[in-house]
């Protein structure tokens, strides 16, 4: 776990809301996701940083616990990996950090443990989303050591009990009336030391290893959602079960297109003509076909047009959603003498006519400047 404080990691203060978190952290991990920097380790170290901050102050208890202990909460909890940690349970952080002053049992430290959760962001497109697809990973695991078999000594020999705590893992210290314990510093609370360690795992009885995972991306899956890989996650200590592996899928931007759910949002320009006289635009469809819009006589910018079935798939199977297209109407540039002269004419003719709600409109200013106390006559 990194020295730094999580909310500079994240560049944010420590009242920032749950929106801000997010907004922060998004912008970091885009720009330094492993796939955007290849072979940059200085930026997978911030890459891991951020994750594990944003995990941390993203969970509402796992970030009460921070503010109130620091770091101290999760020693053990949420171990740094390639992925991010992603678990780490409330209990098991409260049970570590109060049996540093108050103590624990022998068989509850030797106890097996279950393995931290692991975090690992995927991004895909809209039109991704929208089919659904089969994704690849390669996410870095920490695995048990082949050749020592996780106990951390080197093959044909084996740990040795501590001198300094006798195998505890806890030291005793007396202080007036109290007698307080703490975890050994030899050892440091494993009961064991290595007179011979591994040099594959260097004694820590896990290595470090890339594992590529084949993941179902359902059509229509929302940004953020998570999918969850059971067991796929960090061992856990003594031999402990595997935590899990969940997959953020983090969905861009459209350019064209806004999602809510399953409806979709779109603008469209319309020439001038076009919303005068009625007529048909063309516009593409997020399934990558294209589809004819019919344009009422008379349409003005910000109507919204409704297109049935044209939006996102239901994640959970229901029925796929609607596309609204809010036109805007285009004003003409760069007009040609000829052009000019006509506008001049239509302008002409359409002012002399019978008004509308538009001429209504302006009459109604006209007649306001015109009078003398600026009050319609």
């Amino acid at each position: 776990m990194s020295d730094r404080c999580f909310y500079d990691v994240l560049g944010v203060g420590r009242d920032a809301d749950a929106k801000t978190l997010k907004s922060a952290y998004r912008k970091k991990v885009m720009a330094l996701h492993p796939d955007r920097n290849p072979g940059d380790s200085a930026a997978e170290a911030e890459f891991k940083q951020v994750t594990e901050a944003y995990e941390i102050l993203s969970d509402g208890e796992k970030r009460s616990l921070y503010d109130r202990f620091g770091k101290q909460a999760f020693n053990g909890s949420a171990g740094p990996n390639g992925a991010g940690a992603a678990g780490g349970h409330p209990e098991d952080i409260l049970r570590d950090v109060f049996a540093e002053f108050f103590g624990a049992s022998r068989a509850q430290r030797s106890n097996p443990r279950r393995g931290s959760d692991l975090r690992y962001d995927y991004e895909i497109s809209l039109e991704e989303a929208f089919h659904g697809k089969t994704a690849e990973v390669s996410v870095p695991k920490t695995e048990t050591c082949d050749d020592c078999e996780g106990s951390g000594a080197a093959p044909g020999s084996t740990p040795e009990t501590c001198s300094g705590c006798q195998g505890s893992g806890r030291m005793r210290m007396q202080q007036g009336f109290f007698t307080m314990e703490r975890t050994c510093s030899r050892c440091q609370g494993a009961g064991q030391v290595l007179r011979n360690p591994c040099r594959t795992c260097s004694g820590r009885g896990l290595v470090r290893r890339e594992r590529k995972l084949q993941i179902p991306i359902p059509a229509g899956i929302l940004d953020e959602q998570r999918i969850r890989l059971e067991g796929e996650g960090e061992p856990g200590p003594r031999n402990g079960p595997r935590g899990d592996l969940y997959i953020f899928v983090i969905v861009r931007e459209h350019e064209i297109f806004e999602r809510d759910g399953t409806t979709l949002y779109a603008r469209a320009p319309v020439p001038v003509w076009t919303a005068a006289l009625g007529g048909e635009i063309e516009l593409p469809t997020i399934d990558g076909g294209r589809t004819r819009v019919t344009i009422p006589e008379g349409a003005e910018t910000g109507k919204r047009l409704r297109l049935r079935g044209k939006g996102m798939p239901d994640v959970r199977g229901g029925p796929i959603g609607d596309l609204y297209v809010e036109i805007f109407v285009e004003t003409p540039r760069d007009l040609s003498s000829r052009q000019r002269e006509l506008m001049r004419q239509l302008a002409a003719e359409v002012a002399g006519g019978a008004p509308n709600e538009g001429g209504g409109f302006f009459k109604r200013v006209k007649r306001f400047f015109d009078s003398d106390d600026g009050r319609p006559g």
